[in-house]
């Protein structure tokens, strides 16, 4: 029986092989498309501050100061009814309600109120929008505070 694979057919494999390499590798070359030159302008960034979430105030013991803060009430309200000086509690049914710069569906909103969160009616009411709006301040930091639809507010009742 005679061998297939001799010393000729073997070389000769090999031939065939580096010149289809090198055949694959002059089309690749000279096929490719040109390297497109990298655009080097500064993008513009864009960035969003969110404020991140609180948590309810827990109740702290009270302490001694020489003049209690009062809120500046008119007459006093009827049970169950918002006006300013009460406090309020975030009831959207949902996870959050926009705290907003101004009365109004179109006003920017400054910060997110949680649900079952606690505020103090500072001022209001205003009509905007067809809805009563109230300026909410929280009593554990004032810098968060805004304007809020009554619409998902429930009063806390005072003991």
């Amino acid at each position: 029986m005679k061998r297939i694979l001799n010393r000729k057919v073997l070389i000769a494999a090999l031939v065939i092989a580096s010149v289809l390499l090198c055949a694959s590798l002059v089309y690749i070359l000279v096929m490719r498309p040109a390297a497109a030159t990298p655009d080097l302008t500064p993008a513009a960034a864009v960035f969003t501050i969110i404020p991140g979430p609180t948590s309810t105030p827990q109740t702290l013991p009270p302490t001694l100061s020489p003049f209690p803060p009062t809120p500046s009430v008119s007459p006093t309200p009827a049970p169950g009814q918002i006006a300013v000086g009460v406090y309020v509690q975030v009831s959207t049914g949902v996870d959050a309600l926009n705290l907003r710069g101004d009365p109004g569906m179109n006003a920017t909103p400054l910060y997110l109120a949680f649900a079952s969160e606690v505020f103090l009616v500072t001022n209001g009411p205003q009509q905007a929008d067809g809805y009563t709006w109230w300026y909410l301040t929280a009593s554990y930091d004032t810098t968060r505070a805004g304007w809020a639809d009554q619409e998902y507010l429930t009063v806390i009742p005072s003991h």
